[in-house]
């Protein structure tokens, strides 16, 4: 008898829990299980992105047989002039590298395209149909291990990279951030890339919008690793860089660092 009273208490006091979380979104017994959180406005892509351009950026990553490094090098370098020659293509390589610290045997290309999605389509069809292009592709699939790429957007609040004379090292700083993470890592950056922005080290910044999602990439350029070491540790001295490092540690999943070093043909010397 005496569990049966109060299995019946019990069941009356799930019965008006259930009854106070159902008669308005603001249940008191609902709160206490579901974070609610303000909806986004907009898509990220529209907040942090230059509203002034429609330029779409791709960057490419191609893992090369180490023997044929050189060969590859030289390879590009010629069809990419070709490309920046013909105007009727709507793209041109931004920069060109090879991996120098990081993984081994890499070539990194940086493509702009002006007028974005359109841009890309149209470019992609008139390679498909230029014969010289693909027995390029024929012959460079013989030299690589591998290759992947990503559809990029650059930041409002970054350079718009631009070419520039040498010699220089990049260094390229990949974050891997937590899904729903980067409307808030772009805030924090818009305030803090003034504090890197007195050696003129500041090249690009780029979120992925095709490929990896919620990846970021940093470019900067430096003298030599030294200069690298001194523009670096000078940005701890300076009031608000701390705060922004604070801040946005714990959007990052995991992160990397390149440092390359420019083909002979990369506009970014």
């Amino acid at each position: 008898m005496f569990l049966l009273r109060a299995f019946v208490k019990l069941s009356f006091i799930l019965f008006l829990c259930r009854r106070f979380s159902e008669s308005s979104d603001k249940g008191w017994f609902r709160s206490l299980f579901v974070h609610k959180v303000d909806a986004r406005k907009d898509a990220h892509s529209n907040l942090l992105s230059k509203k002034e351009t429609s330029n779409l950026y791709k960057i490419q990553f191609h893992n090369i047989k180490p023997e044929c490094l050189e060969a590859y090098n030289s390879l590009e370098a010629e069809v990419q002039k070709k490309l920046h020659e013909d105007r009727d293509y709507p793209c041109e390589v931004v920069g060109s590298w090879n991996t120098w610290y990081g993984e081994q045997d890499q070539a990194v290309h940086l493509w702009r395209y002006r007028g974005g999605y359109p841009a890309l389509t149209d470019c992609l069809q008139k390679l498909r149909a230029n014969k010289e292009y693909l027995e390029f592709r024929n012959e460079r699939a013989k030299m690589l291990l591998s290759r992947r790429n990503e559809l990029l957007l650059e930041f409002s609040f970054w350079n718009e990279p631009l070419p520039r004379q040498g010699p220089n090292i990049y260094e390229m700083r990949t974050y891997y951030l937590k899904p729903g993470t980067m409307i808030e890592w772009g805030n924090r950056w818009a305030r803090a890339i003034k504090h890197r922005q007195e050696n003129s080290e500041a090249v690009g910044g780029f979120f992925t919008q095709i490929g990896q999602l919620y990846v970021v990439h940093h470019l900067w350029a430096y003298e030599s690793l030294q200069s690298r070491e001194e523009t670096r540790n000078s940005a701890w001295r300076k009031e608000g860089w701390d705060v922004n490092v604070y801040y946005t540690v714990p959007l990052v999943r995991s992160m990397e660092s390149r440092i390359m070093i420019p083909t002979k043909s990369s506009p970014l010397q």
